[in-house]
């Protein structure tokens, strides 16, 4: 169960069709009940120190997932997002108010870094679309190790 439970948060780090994430998600929260069960049961049945790491370390599995999915959804809020813009503007038209030799180099350096760097933030926040894609490196190098046992 753990390596298929492996095997689709990969997979959902790395599709970018939200409809597959979603059926993704779905199949995640059966896993992840499937194995709380199967941990749970014999835990309570023979509660011993070595039982208590084996729920703690599930505890932990399933709260990674959580952590991360409640990071993809805690995203810039739009306040923010109009803060960003009307400083970017009031900037550019402060430049452009006050160069004096009206160079069009001079003009264009506030506004294309600007751009550069919301296109950036935005790109980020947005994780499951966009130019930068997160790799799960940390689950990839968890599955070569299952593997190899």
């Amino acid at each position: 169960m753990l390596k298929s439970y492996l095997g689709e948060r990969m997979l959902y780090f790395t599709t970018s069709n939200a409809q597959l994430a979603e059926q993704i998600n779905v199949r995640t929260a059966r896993l992840q009940k499937e194995m709380w069960l199967a941990i749970v049961g014999p835990a309570s049945d023979q509660p011993t120190p070595a039982a208590a790491l084996v729920v703690g370390g599930m505890n932990d599995v399933l709260n990674s997932q959580g952590y991360t999915q409640a990071a993809w959804w805690n995203r810039i809020p739009a306040a923010a997002w109009a803060l960003l813009f009307s400083i970017g503007i009031f900037c550019n038209v402060l430049i452009g108010y006050f160069v004096q030799d009206r160079s069009a180099f001079l003009l264009w350096i506030l506004p294309i870094a600007l751009a550069i760097s919301l296109f950036l933030i935005a790109d980020i926040d947005c994780p499951l679309r966009g130019v930068i894609r997160v790799y799960p490196q940390n689950l990839e190098s968890l599955a070569n190790s299952l593997r190899s046992q």
